[in-house]
């Protein structure tokens, strides 16, 4: 019966491409021709426009996978930092998820009730992340599979269609929590209300179409550009506000008595969550796969070496942009009293008379809007590789933005005209807290693939490795049933 239903899934995808209903729908409305059969007649693929945009009715580069794969060349007479410098990029799109507004909101909690003692969990669970990250990206590289394509070879269908339904929640979640940031940040900067600002936010998809057919350098290229703005912005606010260093040492020494304070296990968790993400797991193992490699034994493990030294890099980069804002909400509101800023909303406007600068709210602003535009990328592609690898079925990568910015887009502009704007960040807490009941289910069949001799082509993951991947994982594990507990109880 299960096999039925994939089969029928499978079907109704293709439909979908085929005759794609968004793809009449959006040129009918601007008054541009369409191609009923999704560009059939057309060699080019394309199945209407949009604001001038041409609508591919296909899966196109850079966000489908199977189309970027071994597109970027690694000379196997590099040098090994030649070799860095050629395969770096997949560790910042990776690592621009671990700062979205999800972060935002968690550290700013964090940091404004118990200051600097939840510190050591962002950096535990940072180097967690490089571990985790480091495992996916070996799978890709020695592989030459990712998470996704391994579950599918290793699992039945019974297993892998809820790891799909996990994958394609951690996606939504995550846009979710980009959709409100976005949304939010809009607000602050322009004063437009929130439930237009989420409704704004629809228009990424544009970017995605205008992106179709080019390289994936050029989304790495973008990346790192909201990279850089948002550690620019972080700089200049810790020079507006200088955290004291002996209480960030103590803060870094970890005590679990800590989380025993009231409210602090659930933004821990929510930390967690928002460090490591589970469709992370899956975008790493596939995108680097971008990179053309040399098929021999020697070749791939110094492509892992030099993988590890972009992701490991990347994703420090992030655990010190995570750690600024705990510190700068540590700095600015717990130090002076303000012990209960939740909302990200509440923390711009007090920013400025807290610190006495102007300056600081705008700042602070810019950063977040840059943090809210990671999804339209790294999600998109992330949806296209668990969607192609558990199923082997591809859309164009227009209708997948489309779709997951629907699911994403709907819960959070319920949740603003139910709750109102003061709720963003318990939803933006609670997206993470969702992605941190998923991570088990990604991190175990990352650790069985990543230490299977046969699969991974003599390039297994250490013992060592294993090991401390399974700490990990019990960790995790150990902390959600912990909130379950304790949210029933």
């Amino acid at each position: 019966m299960l096999d039925e239903s994939i089969s029928r899934l499978r079907g109704d995808l293709t439909a979908f491409e085929a005759v794609p209903a968004l793809g009449q729908v959006l040129p009918d409305a601007l008054g541009r021709s369409h191609d009923p059969l999704g560009g059939s007649g057309d060699p080019s693929g394309r199945s209407g426009a949009v604001l001038g945009l041409t609508l591919p009715g296909r899966a196109t580069a850079p966000f489908c996978p199977s189309e970027t794969e071994g597109t970027i060349a690694v000379p196997a007479d590099a040098s090994f930092w030649q070799r860095v410098r050629r395969i770096c990029g997949p560790g910042l799109l990776v690592a621009v998820g671990y700062m979205d507004p999800g972060n935002w909101a968690t550290d700013i909690a964090a940091g404004s009730s118990y200051g600097f003692d939840l510190l050591f969990v962002v950096v535990a669970a940072s180097l967690s992340a490089i571990l985790l990250q480091s495992l996916a990206l070996r799978l890709g590289i020695a592989s030459g599979l990712d998470l996704a394509q391994a579950c599918r070879e290793r699992y039945r269908p019974v297993v892998n269609v809820p790891l799909w339904l996990m994958a394609e929640g951690a996606i939504v979640a995550t846009d979710m929590a980009e959709v409100l940031g976005g949304a939010l940040a809009i607000k602050l900067m322009i004063g437009l209300p929130l439930w237009a600002g989420i409704l704004l936010t629809a228009f990424d998809m544009l970017l995605v179409v205008g992106l179709k057919g080019h390289g994936f350098r050029q989304v790495e290229a973008i990346i790192g550009a909201l990279v850089a703005t948002i550690a620019l912005c972080l700089i200049i606010e810790l020079l507006i506000v200088p955290p004291e260093i002996s209480a960030v040492a103590a803060g870094l020494v970890p005590d679990l008595g800590r989380l025993g304070q009231q409210g602090a296990l659930m933004i821990a968790i929510g930390i967690v969550g928002a460090t490591v993400m589970p469709h992370n797991l899956y975008l790493h193992s596939s995108i680097v796969q971008t990179r053309d490699i040399a098929t021999s034994f020697a070749a791939r493990r110094s492509a892992i070496r030099a993988a590890n030294v972009d992701s490991a890099g990347s994703l420090l980069i992030a655990m010190l942009l995570n750690g600024a804002i705990l510190a700068l909400a540590a700095g600015a509101f717990h130090a002076n009293g303000h012990t209960s800023v939740a909302e990200i909303d509440d923390a711009y406007q007090l920013l400025s008379p807290a610190t006495g600068a102007k300056a600081a709210a705008v700042f602070f602003g810019i950063a977040l809007f840059a943090s809210g535009q990671s999804s339209t990328f790294t999600g998109t592609i992330a949806g296209q590789v668990v969607l192609e690898g558990f199923f082997q079925l591809k859309i164009p990568c227009w209708q997948r933005r489309a779709i997951t910015r629907l699911l994403a887009v709907a819960p959070a502009l319920a949740g603003v005209i139910v709750i109102g704007d003061h709720g963003v960040s318990s939803m933006l807490v609670l997206s993470q807290i969702i992605l941190s009941l998923q991570l088990p289910f990604a991190i175990w069949p990352l650790i069985w693939s990543a230490s299977d001799g046969r699969v991974m082509k003599g390039l297994a993951a250490s013992r060592l490795s294993v090991a401390a991947a399974l700490v990990v994982f019990g960790v995790v594990s150990a902390s959600d049933l912990w909130l379950l507990v304790d949210l029933v109880v």
